[in-house]
């Protein structure tokens, strides 16, 4: 008599995506605590043919034929196509993640409006709004195109039926904590339906070689909902950041299999949608029409791309027994770290104060380049001297006080150079066989002891 199948239990990790047989309360793999959640195992799509197809034997890589492959779809503005390392990849599946309310569907509709009027058929899946509020807000971004077709469903086996009779140059899903894969009883949003539904989307792509956008949301801790899984099965991750404070917002690379990562566009969100600035550097720069204590010009690099970033620091005495450290836009480990090395090489009793330091238009800077314009602007304040406003620092800074040497110096410099800065301290080593631009004082300084005195925060 044949044995009754039994319904497995397991849990996963709604983190990670971690399959554990019994519970814990902390995940073994990514160690976030009472995040194991108790499922019947499920099979995900037995019936589901192999994502990719090909010969059945191996063949010589050097006789493949990659034309049809390198051929991208520029979407003809600038700072997409920078994220995107030259425009869409035909079979390319592109993860874009937020915050809700960032502006997600609305760059995405921007995207699918833009290609439409270039005569292209474009596929929008929602399962989130109704036609007549997605044709509201194609209408407030301007004239809604013939070749922009649209869909509310979250089923993915309607959605995989519609796509292979419609045949869309260009496939956009918002989002996937909406869709439903068939044979999954788990709820939408779930690991395994996410995780599902994006392998299915996948298979239908790569198959028709249809570049792809799916929007992800994102949880509490900013991860992406779903979780980790799907930024290792699709193509590029991009996400889209930015403060409510400001109108301004950045898109960021976080993975690019077809161009390099780490790239930023940035955006303004206006009454018409997202319009892009091609000059950031006079966005997070600063506008005194006098030196100003405490603000200090950095070249910093985000993917390839160099912008001018204004630090300020704010130094004032404590009337706490531990001083306060409090950042914006950097790591207030970092401070910490900076604040020691000062106080030790330079002699400044910074014990007794409480530093704020912030970077000016909600930027967020992780470089250690950034280090020496973090010291001079702390410098700066406490010692009441601006930096000249002509002169712009970077360079990091190691334990012992010695300025180490940064890439792509000469990049920085020219920007720097670009916007009006006369003069430069940089780190001493490899500045001999730099390119100056022309009219650029460099002050190559061994350590922060002498790149003090070339800005004017110490005596000679």
């Amino acid at each position: 008599m044949p044995k009754k199948t039994k319904h497995k239990t397991e849990y996963l990790c709604s983190s990670c995506g971690h399959v554990s047989l019994r519970w814990f309360g902390k995940c073994p793999s990514c160690g976030k605590w009472d995040s194991l959640e108790e499922q019947v195992h499920e099979t995900p799509a037995a019936h589901r043919s192999a994502i990719l197809t090909g010969p059945d034997n191996p063949v010589q890589l050097s006789t493949v034929d990659t034309e049809s492959s390198e051929s991208r779809i520029p979407l003809e503005v600038e700072e997409l196509d920078r994220v995107l390392g030259g425009g869409l990849v035909p079979g390319g599946l592109v993860l874009l993640g937020g915050e809700p309310g960032i502006g997600k569907s609305t760059l995405l509709l921007q995207i699918l409006m833009r290609l439409s009027r270039r005569g292209m058929k474009v596929l929008y899946v929602s399962g989130e709004e109704s036609l007549s509020q997605i044709r509201m807000r194609a209408e407030r971004l301007g004239t809604c195109p013939e070749g922009l077709w649209s869909m509310c469903e979250c089923s993915l086996e309607k959605i995989q039926a519609t796509v292979k009779e419609l045949k869309p140059g260009f496939l956009a899903v918002d989002s996937i904590q909406t869709m439903s894969a068939p044979g999954i009883s788990s709820a939408p949003g779930s690991v395994v339906q996410v995780r599902e539904s994006t392998a299915i989307i996948m298979q239908v792509v790569k198959t028709m070689a249809i570049p792809t956008v799916i929007v992800g949301h994102v949880t509490k801790d900013g991860a992406i909902a779903g979780p980790r899984v799907l930024e290792h099965l699709v193509d590029t991750v991009l996400y889209f950041e930015g403060d409510r404070s400001h109108s301004f917002r950045l898109l960021r690379t976080v993975k690019n299999r077809y161009g390099p990562s780490f790239e930023i566009g940035v955006f303004e969100m206006t009454g018409k949608g997202l319009r892009q600035v091609t000059n950031p550097s006079r966005l997070f720069m600063g506008d005194h029409s006098n030196p100003v204590a405490g603000a200090v010009t950095v070249p910093c690099l985000e993917g390839t791309r160099p912008i001018m970033v204004e630090i300020q620091a704010l130094v004032t005495p404590s009337n706490m027994a531990m001083p306060r450290r409090t950042t914006t836009g950097i790591d207030s480990n970092r401070l910490a770290m900076l604040s020691a090395v000062a106080q030790r090489q330079l002699g400044i009793h910074l014990q007794e104060y409480d530093i704020f330091v912030n970077v000016a238009g909600g930027l967020k800077i992780a470089e250690p380049a950034a280090d020496l314009g973090i010291i001079a602007a702390v410098v700066s304040s406490v010692q009441e001297q601006p930096v000249p406003e002509t002169m712009a620092m970077f360079g990091e800074i190691s334990l012992t006080g010695e300025l180490r040497a940064v890439g792509r110096s000469e990049l920085r410099l020219r920007e720097a150079s670009r916007l009006g800065f006369s003069s430069c301290v940089l780190p001493k080593s490899g500045s001999s066989a730099l390119n100056v631009p022309e009219g650029m004082e460099l002050h190559s300084s061994p350590d922060i002891v002498h790149a003090m005195r070339c800005a004017g925060l110490l005596g000679v």
